[in-house]
């Protein structure tokens, strides 16, 4: 049986009929299914937010409007210097805000073309990335996120922060449908900030608020943290490494995955290329991928850059200041303008640095084989260590775990473990006990410096130890000790306020005092008690005699010097005893260099000075401040001890001779040492017309002693550092600190300065030896 050609056509026709209709059905069907899937995806969540949050208020609340237009993020406050430099920051999350305007063009482009090519065209959703998203889910074929950068934003502002998000109800929810509501409200929030902001500042917003692991929140600390650049001058491929992290900062961190990091980095330069951006052609794409990462990585913390002493000193200030004020230091922004001359801070630290690894060396050296923890008469303490340990952190932990007389806690403190040791030549790591560590540790000389304009009482340089990771205390204004002879410029001071010249003849004879249980009389630093020679009053100052300085105290009595120095700036609590003459009484680097201050600045004291203006995350000055002030004595009497302390430079056997040759050329300089009876501190003073700087060398307690009296004197274990300081200082001409003349009293002196002729070494300075000018 055959069949006819016009059925078969007829069937093919049909059945060509059915699946063309099936097919449509088909398309139809998946089309309607997509729109649905659609609705659902996006409808839905919008209809839950409208119903369940803004109606019942189940999963949170939206942020308002004044929220969305002032958001708020967590903000380090910032410390900076009078020169504009950034000395650390006081921070929970190491961020720092920035504007559009301090990022690198290739940033900013590098950000948009990766992350949100149609960027400028959408207005904060962008509906073509959504279908992508929707039709990779159907297909299975994932092409890439969807979300904007005012998206991203949002999140990081609202939905993601901890404080701002969904909570109560929403935390019970699962996955899937705390995502939907999270996702409406970023869409919300986006269509909101658009509206409210230009693209520029959501930008600029949106790098403030992400984060770049290492503790670094904000494309500004990014930046320093692994390249140590500013956003302004990042190029095209540390952008593309920073950009590229915004994906997953853990696992593309350059500085702990730098196979991610780098494959990362190749992939947003390959976006570059895409879009034809800088990178034109496949071989400049090939040359710039085959480049290294470039990392310059450095965690900033607390420990590290200028001023580590200063910054945790003047911190706990600040917090008073803001809980005062009902302000969180922490995250509130602030800027913090100070008085710090970052390369005069630098210069100090240098100088310290320099010096103490040397003074270090020979201070071992000669205590070698013999511990320095010893007595006035340079006898060992016994059980040093054993009571030291007990105000140890580890001493404390081990007896509340198993008691104090146990012998765990023996056990513990000697058992030794792995830790990283402070040494000058760079960090160690080793094998060391408790008991180890705290002799090790014991054994390091500490110092401090403190530098100040005594015109205005901004302080210009504050360094408080030796290496703040190690060694935490601060010995410019935490710590008190004796000043020694550096206390007998106030002796001195009230002996010119009250009338004597600094030309006054009186002879080396060791006075004798009547105190509690016998009598004193004090020995000058060559064990005798005077020679009998006679000497002016500046030549005995210069020399650091102290049977003099005894006389004028025992002439001008004790209360009335204890009332002078803290007149003229000494706030610390002084006994009015025979021995104050010689600095018994402790006082701090702080309050000894702003006193010294009062006699450059004929006469008025001012509060040495550090912040001068603290400014809100926006710029508005918060407060402002100025220093204190006041006349302590008069000219006359400030001009006097300037005289009496150039002695020391300029008088045959001054304690400042040994000054640097250059130092003292075109230039007035005075200056006086101390030492402690006991070889426990060496201290120097020096000033000139426009900078006045304390520095202060000794033991972490004064249980630690110099190895002999001469070692440990202020002018081979201080003075140095004032000298390498004030060097460094004048070859700079950018420091703003020259060389100069004392101001004289502005109605000329009350007396004449007609002493003897001064003497000068030979070699000390070339130039004619005169009579002290006294114009």
């Amino acid at each position: 049986m055959s069949t006819s050609p016009s059925l078969i056509e007829t069937t093919k026709k049909s059945i060509g009929t059915l699946l063309k209709t099936e097919r449509s059905w088909i398309s139809k069907s998946i089309r309607w299914i997509r729109i649905l899937f659609f609705v659902v995806l996006f409808g839905l969540p919008l209809f839950v937010y409208t119903v369940s949050i803004d109606l019942f208020g189940l999963f949170g609340g939206m942020p308002s409007l004044k929220e969305i237009e002032n958001p708020e993020n967590d903000l380090s406050s910032e410390l900076i210097s009078a020169d504009g430099v950034s000395l650390g920051r006081y921070y929970r999350n190491n961020r720092s805000q920035i504007s559009f305007h301090d990022l690198s063009d290739e940033l900013v482009n590098t950000l948009v073309l990766s992350e949100d090519h149609r960027y400028y065209e959408h207005s904060g959703l962008d509906f073509q990335a959504f279908l992508r998203v929707v039709w990779g889910l159907f297909t299975f074929s994932p092409a890439g996120g969807g979300s904007t950068i005012t998206q991203q934003l949002a999140k990081n502002l609202y939905t993601r922060n901890p404080d701002k998000s969904l909570d109560g109800t929403m935390a019970k929810l699962g996955r899937y449908p705390r995502r939907i509501i999270q996702k409406t409200k970023e869409w919300i929030i986006s269509v909101d900030l658009e509206r409210n902001f230009t693209k520029e500042e959501i930008i600029a917003m949106y790098l403030n608020t992400a984060e770049f692991s290492s503790n670094s929140y904000g494309i500004k600390v990014a930046g320093e943290t692994y390249f140590n650049k500013s956003t302004d001058s990042l190029n095209l491929q540390e952008s593309a490494v920073l950009i590229g992290m915004l994906q997953n900062p853990t696992y593309f961190n350059p500085a702990r995955r730098p196979e991610n990091a780098l494959q990362k980095r190749n992939q947003v330069l390959a976006k570059m290329y895409k879009h034809k951006y800088i990178i034109k052609t496949r071989e400049q794409l090939d040359s710039i991928t085959a480049l290294p990462l470039g990392l310059n990585f450095k965690i900033k913390d607390h420990n590290e850059g200028l001023a580590t002493y200063f910054r945790t000193v003047i911190g706990n200030h600040l917090m008073q200041f803001c809980q005062a004020r009902g302000i969180d230091l922490w995250n509130s922004g602030l800027k913090i303008y100070t008085t710090i001359d970052s390369r005069l801070q630098k210069y100090a630290e240098d100088a310290m640095t320099a010096h103490m690894r040397e003074l270090q060396k020979g201070f071992a050296e000669q205590w070698k084989g013999r511990n320095p923890w010893v007595d006035d008469d340079f006898k060992e303490i016994p059980g040093f260590l054993n009571s030291r340990i007990k105000q140890s952190d580890a001493y404390k932990i081990y007896v509340a775990k198993y008691g104090e007389n146990s012998d765990s806690l023996r056990i513990m403190l000697n058992l030794k473990k792995q830790m990283t040791v402070f040494t000058w030549n760079g960090e160690r790591d080793t094998l060391f006990s408790s008991m180890d560590s705290l002799a090790y540790y014991k054994r390091f000389l500490q110092s401090g410096l403190m530098a100040m304009d005594p015109n205005t009482g901004d302080i210009k340089a504050w360094v408080g130890g030796i290496n703040h990771k190690f060694f935490k205390y601060d010995h410019v204004k935490q710590g008190t000790r004796q000043p020694g002879s550096t206390f007998k410029a106030f002796v001195y001071g009230l002996a010119m306020e009250s009338g004597y010249s600094p030309c006054h003849p009186m002879k080396d004879v060791s006075p004798v005092f009547k105190v509690p249980g016998g009598t004193w009389s004090p020995p000058n630093f060559d064990g005798r008690r005077g020679s009998g020679a006679e000497m002016n009053l500046r030549q005995a100052m210069s020399r650091s005699v102290n049977s003099i300085t005894a006389q004028m105290m025992q002439a001008l009595g004790e209360e009335n010097v204890v009332e002078f120095a803290h007149r003229v700036g000494i706030e610390s609590k002084l006994d009015p005893v025979p021995s104050l003459c010689l600095g018994v009484s402790d006082v701090s680097l702080f309050e000894l260099t702003g006193a010294y201050s009062t006699f450059v600045n004929s006469g008025i004291y001012t509060e040495p000075f550090y912040i001068t203006r603290i400014e809100d995350k926006n710029g508005n000055v918060i407060e402002n401040r100025i220093p204190k002030t006041r006349q302590a004595i008069n000219e006359q009497t400030a001009y006097k001890m300037i005289y009496m302390l150039m002695g020391g430079v300029q008088e045959e056997g001054g304690t400042s001779r040994g000054l640097s040759l250059e130092l003292k050329v075109d230039n007035e300089i005075g200056g006086k040492t101390g030492t402690t009876n006991n070889a426990s501190d060496g201290w120097y003073m020096g000033v000139t017309h426009n900078l006045v700087t304390g520095v202060w060398v000794g033991g972490d307690e004064r249980s630690i002693h110099f190895p002999s009296w001469n070692f440990g004197s202020g002018a081979l274990s201080a003075r140095p550092i004032w000298d390498k300081f004030m060097t460094s200082v004048y070859e700079d001409p950018e420091s703003g600190i020259g060389k100069g003349k004392f101001k004289r009293p502005s109605t000329g002196l009350d007396v004449t300065l007609d002493c003897d002729k001064y003497f000068l070494h030979p070699d000390s300075i070339q130039v004619e030896v005169k009579p002290w000018d006294i114009n």
